[in-house]
């Protein structure tokens, strides 16, 4: 099962939005000391079974990390958890490099 990835540009105009998705950072916690993405919250992969609790189902989540690997298969494990679950493709780097130039980058 692969679940869909979205631009940095849709990212954006989702978390704009008038229903804006969750936005959970799957990365480790010295990656993200480096740079994150405002309004995202830090749920490293590797304990995403055991803060399952903490997300909600009422509207999107989508998931990131460096480059999309560690964000697609967390996002297809939520999805089936029966979440709606969505990957930045191309990650924080990517998001740096056409959103937020002056994020510092790893």
């Amino acid at each position: 099962m692969t679940i869909r990835e979205i631009t940095p540009t849709e990212l954006q105009q989702l978390l704009a939005g008038d229903n804006p998705p969750s936005l959970i950072d799957v990365r480790e916690e010295g990656e993200a000391a480096i740079c994150s993405i405002d309004g995202s919250t830090l749920i490293p992969m590797n304990t995403l079974p055991q803060r399952l609790p903490e997300l909600t189902r009422d509207r999107p989540v989508v998931l990131y990390c460096h480059g999309g690997m560690r964000s697609m298969m967390a996002g297809q494990w939520l999805s089936q958890q029966g979440f709606d679950a969505l990957s930045l493709a191309g990650g924080i780097d990517r998001w740096a490099v056409e959103i937020e130039p002056e994020m510092a980058r790893y």
